[in-house]
């Protein structure tokens, strides 16, 4: 691994003396809360019930799932985390959890995660998870992520999983209604992280991360921004047509994606030198946009789940 140097904050850090804040950081939990709630809206929106003691493990073994894949990625990202600014903080970069924890934490988790919940559930909700982990964490951070600038495309897939899992765990299967969640976050990864990217790409660049803004530049990164927002406009609003959605999904889905789609033209149509003058608000803007639209679809899906009964889901169209 690389030895970029520590920041300053860092340097007096003794190596492996570690606080359960910095344990708790290493699974990621911005992160784990998005797959929380994706998967426990996938639990709610399948067919059928599940005991809520059933439901409760379910999510939480999940969770433990996601923050197992958060703590195997810092233990392999630790060399460019330390390069870059947005990560040198984190507890692997920075010393205060060695990297051999990391890896003893994380894959210990793993295999929790993974047993228990197939002892919870069923052995395809555990077969999801175990694959979900296999891909964040070899397919994407061990392969995609430093080798090719289709890195968020492909690797988006990691984050698409859980209403999947969630699924699984109600009907023990996968059906259209799941796949239609999982491209929903699938098509949505790419432009939520190119925006991030827009205004982060010295810390890519730096790290020699090949995301797109470094490899192709700016100007193609904005188009590809606005060609994916595109193509993931009719898989948002299609799903008020299936047992997913109903009126208030697709009110929710027609407001937001207009609002995306017009925030992707307008960073689409901004030239660097405005952009860099004004410290790239348009696309942090782009960026912030994005984690509502998420998990604004989701939370109309549980919302048109919870009409349903009232006859205001799909049947009520």
């Amino acid at each position: 691994m690389s030895d970029a140097s520590f920041d300053s904050t860092s340097a007096a850090v003794t190596p492996g003396d570690a606080g359960f804040s910095d344990y708790f950081a290493l699974l990621k939990p911005r992160v784990m809360s998005l797959v929380v709630f994706t998967a426990f809206v996938g639990l709610l929106a399948a067919p059928g019930s599940v005991h809520p003691v059933v439901g409760l493990a379910a999510i939480l073994f999940i969770a433990l799932g996601a923050g197992a894949s958060g703590a195997l990625n810092m233990w392999w990202d630790a060399d460019i985390d330390r390069v870059m600014k947005r990560t040198r903080g984190r507890p692997v970069p920075s010393g205060r959890v060695t990297p051999g924890e990391a890896f003893g934490f994380g894959m210990t988790l793993s295999v929790m995660a993974v047993v228990m919940l197939a002892l919870a559930s069923n052995f395809v909700a555990a077969g999801l998870l175990a694959f979900t982990i296999f891909f964040y964490v070899v397919i994407y951070s061990m392969f995609l992520k430093r080798s090719t600038p289709q890195n968020i495309v492909i690797g988006g897939a990691a984050g698409a999983f859980p209403p999947m899992i969630g699924w699984a765990v109600a009907t023990g299967g996968v059906a259209p209604e799941s796949l239609l969640m999982f491209a929903l976050i699938f098509m949505w990864t790419p432009p939520h992280f190119w925006a991030l990217a827009l205004f982060m790409k010295g810390d890519y660049e730096s790290a020699g991360v090949p995301m797109l803004t470094v490899t192709h530049g700016r100007r193609a990164t904005r188009a590809h921004i606005l060609v994916y927002t595109i193509l993931l406009a009719p898989v948002a609003v299609g799903a008020a047509f299936t047992s997913l959605g109903g009126p208030v999904y697709l009110a929710t889905a027609i407001v937001l994606n207009v609002l995306f789609l017009r925030q992707a033209v307008a960073v689409w149509r901004r030239d660097e030198a405005t952009a860099a003058a004004d410290g790239y608000r348009g696309e942090k803007k782009m960026f912030g946009l994005s984690l509502t639209y998420l998990f604004a679809h989701f939370g109309a899906i549980l919302v048109q789940q919870a009409l349903a009964p009232l006859g205001l889901g799909l049947g009520g169209w």
